[in-house]
C-alpha cells in the first residue's frame, strides 16, 4: 500500500480541506507543493493554512523562504525530500499537497533537474538583457536555438534563464522536459487529483478572492513591499500585480479584485491541464478523495 498521499488540483478545489482531514484520520502531517506557499509575507495572498489548521495538524514547508529568495524546484525539492523522509521515519504518513503541479512532481520523485547557476550568473546575464534585450535575445538563438524558438523576445525571465542553462552546457529546448515526467516515486505513493464542475469552481475563486481583500490583502502587500523588494520568483505570485496597481493608485480595490477572479480562473484552467498529465492520477470529487483507506 502507498506511504504517502498526494493530493493536487485547481485553486480552491479543496486541497487544503481535504489534505487536513486525511491527515488527521491517517495520523498525518502535510507537505506543501506550492511554490507561493514557500514565502512568508505573503499568507493572505498566497492562501497559507490557518492558525488553526496548523495547530490540529504540522505542515512543512509553509513560509520558509524570505520574499527576497530567489526560489527554484530544486531548492524546493530537497527541502521537501527531507520533510516528506522525516514523517516517514516517525511512522507518519505524509500528505503532499498543493496546486504547483512541478513542484509536486519534485516532492514525489527524484527528477532529473537543470544544473544550478553559480552566483551571479543570473544577475549578469539579466543585466545583460535589460541592457538590450535584442542583442540577448540575439545571443540565444546563437547559443541555444531550439530554446530560441520557444521563447518570445519579450519574456525576460525565460530568455535569461535559457541563456543561464546554455552557459552551463543544458538547455531549455522542447526534449529537456522529458526528465521532468518519470513515473518512478522515491516511496509508494497514491496520487490523487481533485475535480471540481466548472461553475462551482468559479463561485469558490470569486469568494476566495472577495475573502482575501476582506482579510487585509492590500495592507498585507503593502507591508511586504515595504520591507523590500521580492525576488523574481516570489513577484510571480498570482494577484501581486494587481495590488500593486492598488497600492500605487492606478485601479481601485474592486478592478483589482475583478481582474484576480479572472486570472485566477485562468491559472486554474492551467492547473486542470496539468493535472491531467500526471502520471497514474486517480481523479476524485473532494467528498470521496477524504474518505481514501490509510497506507498498509
Amino acid at each position: 500500500m502507498p506511504a504517502i498521499v498526494a493530493i493536487f488540483g485547481a485553486t480552491a478545489s479543496g486541497k487544503s480541506a481535504v489534505a487536513l482531514e486525511l491527515a488527521e484520520r491517517l495520523d498525518g502531517e502535510i507537505v506543501s507543493a506550492d511554490a507561493m506557499q514557500l514565502y512568508a509575507g505573503l499568507p493572505i495572498l498566497s492562501n497559507q493554512p490557518s492558525a488553526d489548521a496548523r495547530a490540529r495538524v504540522p505542515h512543512h514547508l509553509v513560509g520558509i523562504w524570505p520574499l527576497t529568495v530567489d526560489g527554484d524546484v530544486a531548492r524546493y525539492a530537497e527541502a521537501a525530500h527531507a520533510a516528506i523522509d522525516d514523517v516517514l521515519a516517525r511512522s507518519r504518513t505524509p500528505i503532499v499537497a498543493g496546486g504547483t503541479g512541478l513542484y509536486l512532481r519534485a516532492a514525489l520523485a527524484q527528477l532529473d533537474l537543470p544544473p544550478q547557476p553559480p552566483p551571479g550568473l543570473r544577475e549578469r546575464l539579466a543585466a545583460t538583457y535589460d541592457a538590450d534585450p535584442a542583442a540577448a535575445y540575439a545571443r540565444l538563438e546563437e547559443v541555444d536555438p531550439a530554446a530560441a524558438a520557444r521563447i518570445h523576445p519579450n519574456d525576460r525571465r525565460r530568455v535569461v534563464r535559457a541563456l543561464e542553462l546554455a552557459e552551463l552546457g543544458d538547455s531549455l529546448h522542447p526534449g529537456s522536459d522529458d526528465r521532468l515526467w518519470t513515473t518512478d516515486m522515491r516511496h509508494p505513493t497514491r496520487v490523487i487529483g481533485l475535480v471540481v464542475e466548472r461553475s462551482e469552481l468559479h463561485r469558490r475563486i470569486a469568494e476566495r478572492t472577495a475573502a482575501m481583500f476582506a482579510a487585509g490583502v492590500v495592507d498585507e502587500v503593502r507591508a511586504a513591499l515595504a520591507a523590500g523588494e521580492p525576488s523574481a520568483t516570489a513577484a510571480r505570485a498570482l494577484g501581486l500585480d494587481e495590488l500593486r496597481a492598488v497600492l500605487d493608485g492606478t485601479t481601485d480595490e474592486a478592478t483589482a479584485c475583478r481582474r484576480l477572479v479572472e486570472r485566477t480562473r485562468q491559472y486554474a484552467r492551467r492547473q486542470e491541464i496539468w493535472m491531467r498529465r500526471i502520471p497514474g492520477i486517480e481523479l476524485l470529487e473532494p467528498a470521496a478523495a477524504v474518505r481514501l483507506p490509510g497506507p498498509g
